[in-house]
């Protein structure tokens, strides 16, 4: 039975190499897996899933999978979606439908929250209608788990306020635990 999938963590915590990890289990087996990600990521600037260890594969746009005739897409044995926060409610609901009507596994990794501790609409929508929600861990600079993306400028000041989308990685975020998240802490390689 195919299910909705929704794997989240902070910024850092391999969510992008896990999710072309699996990918690759796919393919070992001799199954075929489609890699989606949102048309908004485009720090590549092509449509490439790429993690910060060097692992990197082909995608095709979010939108590219909606053309996509039924039949082809039941062609895949899964479809893994990267950067899953910034789809829209209405993709996560076609995504609902692959999975029910088409009968196909969806794998969706993403953040939770953005680096305010809010809910993206994407992730919102996820957590609302999927069939098994898993976190990807990590911990931050303390050893305690992360649980919180902080945005920090060139100074290292922990951002609270601003636009919710800005793309980055470790140039712009990493992963807190909530109390040195709320302190503005980024550790003693920053003090």
């Amino acid at each position: 039975m195919a299910k909705l999938y929704f794997r989240y963590g902070v910024m850092g915590s391999s969510k992008s190499a896990n999710a072309l990890m699996v990918r690759y289990n796919y393919e070992e087996r001799g199954q075929r897996a489609l890699m989606v990600k949102p048309d908004i990521d485009q720090r590549e600037g092509k449509a490439i899933v790429n993690s910060r260890i060097g692992l990197n594969y082909p995608c095709i746009w979010f939108d590219e999978l909606r053309a996509m005739p039924a039949a082809e897409i039941q062609s895949y044995q899964c479809i893994i979606v990267d950067e899953a926060q910034f789809l829209t409610h209405q993709e996560v609901q076609y995504l609902t439908e692959v999975v029910d009507d088409l009968r196909v596994p969806v794998i969706c990794y993403g953040l939770r929250a953005d680096f305010k501790g809010d809910l993206f609409p994407g992730s919102q929508a996820l957590l609302a209608c999927a069939d098994i929600i898993e976190e990807v861990k990590t911990i931050c600079w303390c050893g305690k788990k992360a649980t919180y993306n902080a945005r920090f400028d060139e100074h290292g000041k922990v951002l609270k306020e601003g636009e919710q989308v800005v793309l980055g990685a470790n140039d712009k975020y990493i992963g807190l635990c909530r109390r040195h998240w709320k302190e503005g802490n980024l550790g003693p390689d920053w003090a």
